[in-house]
């Protein structure tokens, strides 16, 4: 047999010879008076003349990660999965009974310890265990280290793993708990009312993007995971909520990389009364808060970069960063003319040696031409705004440029972390954006929006002057947290299958 396989069998049989102990092997309940978290909070600064006169005793409870035995004296290390605790074990400390379940212990072993806290020579916080019970026997070896691209797909597919041995991972998603509460907390300080909006729907609206499509029985009927909520908190702001939020799941059938999985979250929310500037303000007040809030700090360090949330943030129009970006690449200048006709901006990208897409409008190609040479650069929060109207169907034109619409992204660390703009409210314009993506549909595109007559007529009924935002919470989590892959911050990312 292999050692993997002789391990499975001894800890059966360890099972097995508890069960000839008379303990039970999945007992109901185990009652603790500290998690081990709270017993090293309390006692860490005591000194071990201090433990030794209070003679604390405690109850507690976790995940054997190490077994060290050194002739009487043995040693145990318990995790409660966010701090670990040592525990002292004699022979002649506990029942014989009890001495014999702990010989039958294995790495990763949940049990409960009773006992009294003291300090070792070497000064560590102890518990002298009085009594042992056992809770769950742990019959699959747990993983000792983790590096390589095997182990890493072992952290995704299963993350209770992760968890177990990997303390950082549940900081992670302690910080991601902490970044909603935070946003949150921001949004009903201003008066947003929190909702929540159809996740299937008749129309896959709100953004560009490919839905996931599925079948309704009893109403026969198609329906479509949302890809954003948009059209519907919008008709709420037509209804009255002028100030309306929702913390959502969102669903794209497109590729996976370190920055997209195909169901993330976002935080969506309009502001009546407001256009795409109002937003700028309110963001970066709202990220500096949420970082404070979520790592008592609004300063992190991401890669070999130390970014700052504290506002004011830098702001750049789209067309000019292209423009910058193509001069200096090709050492001689480009005006913004050059990105309004299609002739010439298919040149310049030629000549930048960047792909268009067959077929690509200007918009979409300027748009490709800013992917390519400047988001990476884009180091420090920085509003990019005014985006071709073309590649904005929902958002409103700029009164002095038709071709231009009032639309921001901000980027950090050199992802897009937020998308928000003027919502444009004619509804006769509307329908013209929703007819020239119907083309584009017919032509191929399978994320040009489509129609929707429903909206269309709640924008009849008048919504007024709006500012809309969606900001993406799993890329300000990996922003937060360090982390480089978009699975580091979902708890269950989406994996290929593996063949077992």
């Amino acid at each position: 047999m292999t050692n993997e396989t002789d391990q499975l069998a001894q800890r059966r049989s360890n099972m097995v010879e508890v069960g000839r102990l008379g303990r039970k092997l999945y007992p109901n309940s185990f009652s603790c008076s500290d998690t081990i978290a709270e017993l090293v909070d309390r006692h860490a600064q005591q000194s071990g003349d201090a433990l030794e006169v209070a003679k604390p005793n405690t109850t507690t409870a976790g995940r054997i990660l190490s077994i060290r035995s050194f002739g009487k004296a043995n040693f145990l290390v318990l995790s409660d999965g966010r701090v670990r605790i040592q525990v002292y074990v004699r022979k002649d400390g506990l029942s014989a009974d009890d001495f014999a379940l702990f010989k039958l212990l294995d790495f990763g072993d949940l049990i409960g310890i009773e006992g009294r806290l003291f300090r070792t020579r070497t000064d560590e916080l102890t518990v002298w265990a009085s009594r042992i019970e056992f809770l769950a026997k742990c019959l699959n070896p747990l993983p000792e280290k983790w590096h390589g691209l095997s182990d890493i797909e072992i952290r995704y597919r299963q993350r209770y793993l992760d968890l177990i041995v990997n303390p950082e991972a549940r900081r992670v998603f302690e910080v991601r708990s902490r970044v909603l509460e935070g946003l949150r907390n921001f949004m009903n300080a201003r008066q947003y009312l929190e909702v929540e909006t159809p996740m299937m729907q008749r129309i896959a609206g709100g953004a560009l993007a490919r839905p996931f499509k599925t079948h309704h029985n009893a109403l026969d009927l198609d329906l479509y995971l949302r890809i954003a909520p948009e059209l519907y908190l919008k008709r709420l702001v037509v209804g009255g909520i002028e100030r309306v939020y929702e913390i959502n799941r969102n669903f794209r059938n497109e590729g996976i990389s370190t920055q997209h999985n195909p169901e993330f979250t976002m935080l969506e929310f309009y502001q009546a009364f407001s256009d795409y500037r109002d937003l700028m303000g309110l963001t970066e007040q709202m990220l500096s808060e949420v970082a404070q809030h979520s790592t008592g700090s609004d300063k992190v360090s991401y890669g070999e970069h130390q970014i700052s949330f504290s506002p004011p943030y830098a702001r750049v129009a789209l067309r000019d960063a292209v423009c910058e970006a193509a001069s200096v690449r090709l050492g001689k200048t480009i005006q913004d003319g050059t990105l309004r006709v299609r002739e010439s901006v298919v040149d310049l990208a030629q000549r930048l040696d960047v792909d268009v897409p067959a077929g690509a409008t200007v918009g979409k190609i300027v748009l490709t031409l800013f992917e390519e040479l400047c988001e990476r650069t884009l180091i420090q929060p920085t509003f990019v705004y005014d985006y071709p109207t073309e590649i904005s169907p929902l958002s409103k034109q700029r009164a002095d440029d038709p071709e231009t619409v009032e639309r921001f992204e901000l980027y950090a660390g050199g992802l897009e972390i937020a998308n928000a703009f003027s919502e444009l409210n004619d509804p006769a314009e509307q329908r013209r954006r929703f007819e020239a993506q119907r083309q584009d549909r017919q032509q191929g595109d399978l994320e040009a929006h489509a129609m929707d007559e429903d909206y269309l007529r709640a924008l009849e009924y008048g919504l007024p002057p709006t500012a809309g935002e969606g900001l993406g919470i799993d890329r300000l989590v990996m922003l937060l947290t360090d982390s480089h892959s978009i699975r580091d911050v979902i708890l269950f990312p989406l994996m290929r299958p593996r063949r077992e």
